[in-house]
């Protein structure tokens, strides 16, 4: 077994199912750049539609203070395959033309109800479709978006130190440790 069998096998066993992690396990091979799609009104969209994913809360700050569109922006750009990447920035497309065509505002003009009800919709959309998928088939866009700002903001240091339990220095490894309902879970 070669050391990239070994890491998929590893990442398979782990739940570790991430679209996009492929380029992680690509080894030296270095991809062509891929057209830069991403204007400072796509980062603001992004950051909008990941601030109503992962809100602002009283205890946490939410996906816009970690910036998820400029993660995502970087990990579509240089970590997708053209497939993913086409199927994101379609997908951004899709989400822009369904705020004008239901509320005739763009999303981050819309108020948060208005962008929860559309969300809400598009996430339907996309369980519906996942249900009916076959493996060869895409990921649906708002899947990838779902993806995208769920990793990018508990890796990030907004959420992993207020979000999460976060101890930058620990102590002794202790493999049972209870937990207590409402707790936060540890960042590793």
């Amino acid at each position: 077994m070669n050391r990239r069998e070994a890491l998929a096998a590893t990442a398979r066993v782990l739940g570790g199912s991430i679209v996009g992690a492929q380029i992680f396990l690509s080894s030296c091979k270095t991809p062509e750049k891929k057209q830069e799609p991403f204007s400072p009104d796509d980062i603001a969209f992004l950051d909008a539609v990941g601030e109503v994913i992962i809100p602002t809360t009283t205890d946490s700050p939410g996906a816009k203070a970690a910036r998820i569109g400029d993660f995502m922006r970087v990990i579509v750009t240089d970590c997708y395959s053209d497939a993913e990447h086409k199927t994101f920035i379609d997908g951004m497309a899709t989400l822009k033309a369904l705020s004008q065509k239901q509320y005739d505002k763009d999303f981050v003009k819309l108020s948060g109800e208005e962008q929860n009800t559309l969300l809400a919709a598009v996430n339907k959309e996309a369980k519906a479709y996942a249900s009916t998928k076959r493996e060869e088939d895409p990921e649906h866009y708002f899947t990838l978006i779902k993806q995208l700002t769920t990793w990018g903001y508990f890796t990030s240091e907004p959420g992993a130190t207020k979000a999460l339990n976060y101890l930058p220095v620990p102590g002794r490894f202790e493999g049972c440790v209870p937990y207590k309902e409402g707790e936060k879970a540890w960042a590793l």
